[in-house]
């Protein structure tokens, strides 16, 4: 039986000291760089999951922990693939190495949102294009057929004159909306504006009685006429169809426009009596509306005509129901 000398006793234990700090140096390498992944695999902005072969969570960010229920609806296919889930649109991504599976799901739900909006539009501006020049003859025979019928027939031509006015109106907005905004400035008088936004109160039919509360002092603006006689009647049209809708109400209600400004902006405040703004949320919303009448554009396009003049819209919190509408000055 051979005996271990001293000095060779010494080198055994020199080697197991080195061996342990070896593999104590590549299990502290190893953690940091599963700490490394799982922080770059934390700052992916779509949801990641790592699965082992038995389908076990071997790692998944906070994105996947919150999309948990979404997991187990998916399918492991090689192809990309969309998926909805809670009215939510996803783009799934799997891809394998040796025993590990990655799934991936990006929230496409704004961009598929955009594409939709974007067909809308391009539909909406080739049927707003076809019914223009048949609503235009109407109107213009219209006009010729009101000269000569009995004073009796006349409120049955102008109930006429209305629809086709509103008509009209939707068909202006789409095709503004389809091509954008762009404000040609002038200097003019509030007043010249009021006039405008009278004739356009008048050509709206509604049936309770309504108040209308305007600006008396007059003052100078430099924007696009046409574009503010557009924002202001879409903002009245919707407040006398908020009214028309108050079940709650008498047959009356009021609509009151205030001005202010200060060293940068022109202030307008657009108030009514109707009922109140359901979803708060889709208000800006194009082709979302809770009315039966209209297209959903109207206060789009009116926020787009503000921002056309450097300004915006929106809605204020308060007792009363009020629009800001501001445009630089």
């Amino acid at each position: 039986m051979s005996t271990v000398t001293p000095e060779e006793l010494n080198l055994l234990i020199e080697q197991t000291y080195k061996i342990e700090n070896d593999f104590n140096e590549l299990k502290s390498s190893y953690a940091h760089l599963q700490d490394t992944i799982e922080k770059v695999v934390e700052f992916l902005p779509n949801a990641i999951w790592i699965l082992n072969d038995d389908n076990t969570i071997f790692l998944q960010n906070s994105k996947a922990r919150e999309l948990w229920e979404l997991l187990k609806l998916l399918e492991y296919k090689h192809d990309d693939y969309e998926w909805t889930f809670n009215s939510k649109s996803y783009i799934i991504k799997s891809s394998t190495y040796k025993d590990k599976v990655m799934l991936s799901a990006t929230d496409i739900t704004e961009q598929k949102r955009k594409e939709n909006l974007a067909t809308m539009g391009q539909m909406a501006a080739h049927l707003a294009h076809e019914i223009r020049n048949p609503i235009g003859s109407i109107s213009l025979l219209s006009s010729t057929l009101k000269k000569r019928v009995m004073d009796e027939n006349v409120p049955i031509v102008e109930e006429i004159q209305k629809s086709v006015s509103r008509i009209e109106r939707i068909i202006k907005s789409t095709l503004m909306f389809s091509k954008g905004v762009e404000a040609n400035k002038r200097n003019f008088m509030w007043s010249e504006l009021k006039e405008s936004i009278d004739m356009s109160i008048e050509y709206y039919a509604y049936s309770k009685e309504i108040e209308f509360i305007f600006p008396k002092e007059d003052f100078l603006l430099n924007a696009d006429k046409d574009l503010l006689e557009m924002l202001f009647s879409n903002f009245i049209i919707n407040a006398i169809d908020a009214i028309e809708l108050d079940e709650e109400d008498d047959d009356s209600g009021s609509i009151e426009i205030t001005y202010e400004k200060d060293e940068q902006y022109h202030k307008f405040y657009i108030y009514d009596t109707g009922v109140a703004i359901e979803n708060q949320k889709e208000l800006f919303e194009a082709f979302k509306s809770t009315k039966v009448k209209g297209n959903g554009l109207g206060l789009v396009l009116s926020r787009q005509i503000a921002q056309a003049h450097d300004g915006d819209v929106r809605l204020l919190e308060g007792d009363r129901k009020c629009f800001e509408v501001k445009l630089k000055i």
